[in-house]
């Protein structure tokens, strides 16, 4: 893991996350092609409290965010990190940190979707001890969609 990291909690009103978050949509636009247009609408940014972001000399290089999707279950959203970035551990310690967030606001599981051919994203979940659960809400008939959820 790279030195010089800073972990921020911050609200989806910041500008770096913001950023990020558009790098994010432009990739998975690419990914998904076709359709890219039915996930859109889950990943609105608007209304997201618990946003953790990751600087390394004042760059923004990683990002995440957890929403409440039952009265116990926190969802994970907008894991990115920059492709430059990737491969230091960053997308861990924004996990870790969303788990940590989770759990001390008493949150007892969190729940996320990634698509099947987003390895990275299905290895770091896989590593971080997430289990494929089967898919739900609005992913329930989408095959490419993997979900996944871990007990904190």
């Amino acid at each position: 893991m790279s030195d010089n990291l800073i972990i921020q909690r911050t609200n989806s009103e910041n500008k770096d996350f913001q950023k990020l978050v558009s790098e994010l949509d432009a990739y998975l636009a690419i990914r998904n092609g076709d359709e890219n247009d039915f996930f859109v609408q889950f990943n609105q940014i608007d209304l997201l409290k618990h946003v953790v972001l990751i600087y390394q000399n004042e760059i923004p290089v990683g990002c995440g965010a957890i929403k409440e999707y039952y009265s116990n279950v926190m969802e994970i959203k907008r894991m990115f990190v920059p492709q430059e970035f990737r491969g230091r551990g960053i997308a861990q310690l924004v996990l870790k940190e969303l788990e940590n967030w989770a759990k001390e606001l008493g949150f007892e599981k969190c729940i996320l979707e990634t698509g099947e051919d987003m390895k990275d994203a299905v290895g770091l979940y896989q590593k971080s001890n997430y289990k494929i659960i089967p898919n739900y809400g609005q992913y329930k008939d989408v095959e490419t969609s993997i979900c996944f959820e871990k007990i904190l």
